[in-house]
């Protein structure tokens, strides 16, 4: 090995390669982002999320406000999930200057950044652009998921109390009350509360704040929440506000005796995916009347699997061996005020599932397991943050690929990697990109198309509003459930409140 000059010559086994550095060249591995920026440019997503923040810095020393919002920006697009981690964005030349930055600040900047910033002008703003995002979308049918996750803590964090945690059992914990639009994969809202505060009673003033918020004519078809929400409290609200809901019910010993009787009725009918469903009426202790309950069973044709503690503590599986004629059964009982047939309700509550798809990438593939500070309010707002980007970025993956939800670990290698150079000449900015992808012409067939789409709106921009513009694009990513129609929305409604 010797050694030349700006560089080094190695011996592979590919034969000698001569390596050399060019920190002079501006370029990213973020090499797609263009066409997101665009998406956001074109929907007028990203330059009022920024301009209607309330951070303001009175030293001439201090970063501006829009390269610590784009930091945190690239930060989340990223999917990094640690404050530490931002450096590890400073060395691209690229992505800063496509959102006007002028550099990307450091990991202190970004964590302070809301310090000392007022928690309730910081809700009013993210609370106003989640609402613009998903504001149009909400004329047409729709169904609301509450649910609740946990995120499991390792300092000494406002809030870190220890409740229900089931991954792990005994650690201080935030709990994330969470407000759905079913099977879009879109947040409306998140409150970060206290470990120790898990139950539905905790999550009833959010959401309806929410639905207060987002006015009548945007409520959904009905709310849908498991067994935390099947008490009196929150079905009396539901009743009271004229809104539909379907929940789960606890397995109680008066909810096991209405099972009991109607075991042997002959009026089960077919539930779907192996499920048998008959209605009935149900009021527990506590409930201030009868209520419509479907209760759904399925035969287990497999061995049953029973888990206990054995003598020192530890966890052991034990199976029960039966055979014909002994008929094994899992039942479920759901209350719900929806005049749908049994098996409506029961594939409206299979399909409340897709929530927990919805945590798993939230928290697993974004940022909702990390940006920890001690107190609660920066928490809060990092929370608000990831699911507004978040939902920017399921937008537009969705007008790319309309057919489905791709998750952050498939689509971010697919429409956002690539190696990207800027160059500029005669007075031209070029960005050339090298995917590394295995499926570089799909991603490529696919992007451009969206920026023809793109060059199709900038034609017509002229003569729309922004929210007319949104409006547009929202009903070209949802062409496939509108059949082409454009939203109905009003035309001059302003969502951003």
């Amino acid at each position: 090995m010797s050694v030349v000059e700006q560089g080094v010559c190695l011996d592979t086994y590919g034969g000698k390669v001569h390596i050399e550095w060019d920190p002079g060249a501006a370029v990213t591995p973020l090499g797609q982002l263009p066409f997101f920026v665009a998406f956001l440019k074109a929907g007028g997503l990203y330059n009022p999320w920024v301009s209607d923040c309330p951070l303001w810095y009175r030293s001439p020393n201090a970063p501006s406000k829009r390269d610590v919002l784009g930091t945190l920006f690239l930060s989340i697009l990223s999917g990094y999930r640690r404050y530490a981690r931002v450096s590890g964005l400073q060395g691209d030349g690229v992505s800063p200057e496509l959102l006007g930055m002028s550099k990307v600040v450091s990991e202190d900047s970004v964590r302070r950044a809301f310090l000392g910033a007022d928690a309730g002008a910081c809700s009013a703003w993210q609370e106003r652009h989640l609402d613009f995002g998903s504001g149009p979308l909400l004329y047409e049918p729709w169904i609301l998921d509450v649910d609740t996750t946990v995120k499991p803590l390792y300092g000494h964090q406002e809030g870190a109390e220890v409740g229900f945690n089931p991954s792990k059992p005994g650690r201080p914990s935030h709990t994330y009350h969470t407000y759905f639009v079913a099977n879009l994969r879109l947040v409306l809202d998140v409150e970060v509360q206290a470990g120790n505060r898990t139950a539905a009673q905790y999550s009833r003033p959010g959401l309806w704040a929410l639905l207060d918020r987002l006015g009548r004519a945007r409520w959904p078809r009905f709310v849908r929440g498991d067994c935390a929400w099947g008490n009196e409290g929150p079905m009396r609200e539901c009743e009271d506000r004229g809104l539909d809901y379907l929940f789960k019910v606890r397995q109680t010993a008066n909810v096991r005796r209405l099972i009991v009787r109607l075991f042997s009725r002959r009026e089960w009918v077919d539930a779907g995916q192996g499920w048998e469903g008959i209605e009935s009426r149900l009021q527990l202790t506590g409930w201030s009347r009868s209520r419509r309950v479907v209760v759904l069973r399925r035969r287990l044709r497999d061995d049953v699997a029973l888990v206990g503690q054995g003598k020192r503590g530890q966890l052991e599986m034990a199976f029960i061996e039966s055979g014909d004629p002994l008929a094994k059964y899992e039942y479920a009982v759901l209350v719900t005020s929806l005049s749908e047939p049994a098996l409506t309700v029961a594939q409206h509550y299979r399909d409340r599932a897709d929530a927990e798809n919805n945590f798993d990438e939230l928290k697993n593939h974004w940022g909702w397991c990390g940006f920890t500070t001690h107190d609660l309010k920066r928490c809060q707002i990092m929370a608000r943050a990831v699911a507004q980007v978040y939902n920017w970025w399921s937008l537009f993956v969705r007008l790319a690929i309309p057919e489905r939800h791709a998750e952050a670990m498939t689509s971010r290698p697919l429409l956002l990697h690539g190696v990207g150079k800027l160059t500029r000449h005669a007075g031209q900015t070029k960005v050339t990109i090298t995917s590394m992808h295995g499926k570089e012409k799909k991603s490529r067939k696919i992007l451009l198309a969206v920026g023809r789409l793109f060059q199709t709106l900038d034609s017509i921009a002229e003569q729309l509003t922004r929210v007319e513009r949104w409006r547009w694009l929202l009903s070209a990513i949802f062409r496939k459930f509108l059949g082409g129609r454009l939203l109905r929305a009003p035309l001059m409604l302003d969502f951003s409140g």
